[in-house]
């Protein structure tokens, strides 16, 4: 019998501990599973909800021909499979407010995908040497003139192309280190 077939033995007997280590343990995992079947994140996650509610309230017998995990998920698709059935019946929803809520969705990964671009260059700046930190600091993100940033660090015009040069370069390197995917830069 695997853990999670435990656990649920043990919620039925009356420990809600099983049944906060069935949640703890197959939550995510399940609604990943659930959003690979209805394409939404936000509605798996409600149907990932619902499954385990059926299971706390309905207390469907575990039958251990197979594991738990199996178990479980076969019954979150079949939770997803009647929602989508109830979607398709109930299909009244405007196309343009779907596409409304695809755009705010695709707006959502576009800026989480970009903090952890933000968060990549941080992490990189600060393995650079010092002068080359300060050069590209003050350039990119205080947006000073290159002759701004000149004045700052006490180097003349060649001395700071050069300088701007080589601390492009080195950041360029130690994001390449990391994986980093070029979009805009």
């Amino acid at each position: 019998m695997d853990n999670g077939a435990s656990s649920y033995r043990r919620f039925l007997e009356g420990d809600d501990k099983g049944l906060a280590e069935i949640v703890r343990e197959y939550s995510d995992g399940l609604t990943l599973y659930i959003n690979g079947i209805v394409n939404n994140i936000h509605v798996a996650e409600e149907l990932m909800e619902e499954t385990l509610f059926k299971i706390i309230t309905k207390k469907p017998r575990f039958n251990a021909k197979h594991s738990f995990k199996t178990w479980l998920y076969t019954i979150g698709r079949n939770v997803a499979i009647d929602y989508l059935r109830k979607e398709k019946r109930q299909s009244s929803t405007p196309v343009e407010e779907l596409e409304n809520y695809l755009e705010d969705e695709t707006d959502l990964e576009r800026g989480y995908i970009a903090e952890e671009r933000k968060i990549m260059v941080h992490k990189a700046l600060k393995k650079l040497h010092t002068d080359y930190r300060q050069v590209l600091w003050l350039i990119y993100f205080e947006e000073l003139s290159s002759a701004e940033a000149a004045v700052v660090m006490k180097k003349n015009a060649r001395q700071m192309k050069n300088l701007v040069y080589r601390a492009k370069s080195a950041l360029k390197s130690e994001l390449d280190k990391e994986g980093f995917v070029y979009e805009e830069l």
